[in-house]
């Protein structure tokens, strides 16, 4: 499991809007009915994760600034079986990354925090991402918010990071269930193998040098 810790912020209007944020997440979690997402998130798998732990400790010198906020991993833990639907409608889940690094963030048009970082995350992609790593959002407004999450990206020109959906929460639900997520934006780092190397709720400067020296440090794991 993940400890909490305070979070480290890039701006003191990030931070009244994640604490309203925060509390219109959890309170939209617990009267949403979790059911039939067929969405399954943390395990500990020992035999899969081998030095995802070691790995994660390894990021401390990186989780600073910026990304103060990302509390690493201390038990060997797989992200399993997300399922959600990518810009066509078609199903996917995060099997289909599988093989390179990845900053999962989960976000929705109603939650300021996330429209305020969602550029930075844009920004993010086009700078890091490839075949090493990806930055990927899933959004998880609900069906009747209909193309609202399309047009919003659109609005503010995010055009690298893909429209993926959730529209029934069960990646957030999941996510909460197993103590990943208490509120909106949440991000999770994993390796290439899906194993969690560390977790962050609220919002962050992802396109900071801070934010990309712990991508490179991510990326890019000490020899031993």
């Amino acid at each position: 499991m993940t400890q909490k810790r305070p979070f480290g912020l890039p701006s003191a209007r990030l931070v009244a809007i994640a604490a309203v944020a925060g509390i219109l997440a959890g309170g939209v979690a617990v009267y949403v009915k979790q059911a039939g997402s067929g969405n399954a998130v943390a395990s500990a798998d020992a035999a899969a994760c081998a030095g995802s732990v070691e790995r994660a400790q390894a990021l401390s010198p990186a989780i600073r600034g910026e990304v103060a906020a990302l509390v690493p991993v201390d038990e060997p833990r797989k992200i399993a079986n997300l399922a959600f639907k990518d810009a066509s409608g078609a199903d996917t889940s995060l099997a289909a990354f599988a093989g390179k690094p990845l900053l999962i963030n989960l976000w929705a048009t109603w939650c300021v925090p996330c429209r305020e970082e969602m550029p930075a995350l844009n920004n993010l992609q086009k700078a890091m991402g490839g075949e090493d790593f990806q930055v990927l959002a899933i959004n998880i407004d609900t069906p009747n918010a209909g193309d609202k999450p399309k047009a919003f990206l659109e609005e503010i020109g995010v055009d690298s990071l893909g429209l993926y959906r959730d529209s029934s929460m069960g990646v957030f639900n999941s996510m909460k269930k197993e103590g990943l997520a208490f509120g909106l934006p949440v991000t999770v780092l994993v390796d290439e193998k899906g194993c969690l190397l560390g977790s962050m709720n609220g919002p962050a400067a992802w396109d900071s040098d801070d934010a990309k020296a712990l991508v490179t440090a991510a990326v890019s794991p000490p020899t031993t």
